[in-house]
């Protein structure tokens, strides 16, 4: 790889680390065939995947070290690595642990979801139970409602009674 290559790869890997949520993978040891489906259930799900040298990838999180919090993540980059970039932070877990139903690998290496780094294949669990933002926004709208609601069936169950009393002294009388 000459000089020239390297600045275009380090550029795009700036560019691609840019997003909020990625995934380092190892998966090394799988048979060219099982790399291929693995890359082909990234494309369904709209992942990206990349495989690169952990010297490329550490150069531009070096740029943005003190920004990001991308310190914890270099004790990872040691063999092979595949980067998995998507815009839902849980989808790559999803996927990896769907994949490994059936397959030994990819192992997961480390995670970066919005600056919190998940480090180990041990954290895959915890990374498929992550709560997208728009579940979360839901959570709190839900529970915000639920006072509401109960306030408001307690009005309509007392408007009830005492109509129902008021009608049982109408016929007494």
């Amino acid at each position: 790889m000459t000089r020239e290559d390297k600045k275009v790869a380090i550029a795009e890997l700036k560019e691609e680390l840019n997003t909020p949520f990625f995934y380092f993978a190892d998966s090394s040891t799988l048979p060219v065939a099982k790399i291929n489906k693995f890359r082909r259930m990234c494309y369904e799900k709209g992942i990206s995947v990349k495989v690169a040298k952990n010297t490329l990838i550490q150069k531009p999180s070096k740029m943005r070290l003190n920004q990001k919090g991308y310190a914890a993540l270099y004790e990872t980059l040691k063999g092979p690595t595949t980067i998995l970039i998507s815009s839902n932070p849980k989808a790559p877990a999803k996927l990896l642990e769907e994949f490994r139903k059936t397959e030994a690998r990819p192992l997961l290496k480390a995670a970066y979801i919005d600056s919190s780094v998940f480090i180990g294949d041990e954290q895959l669990a915890v990374l498929t139970k992550l709560k997208s933002k728009e579940e979360v926004v839901g959570d709190i709208i839900g529970l915000l409602q639920s006072p509401a609601k109960r306030l408001a069936s307690q009005i309509t169950a007392t408007g009830t009674k005492i109509a129902g009393i008021v009608k049982t002294l109408e016929e007494r009388q």
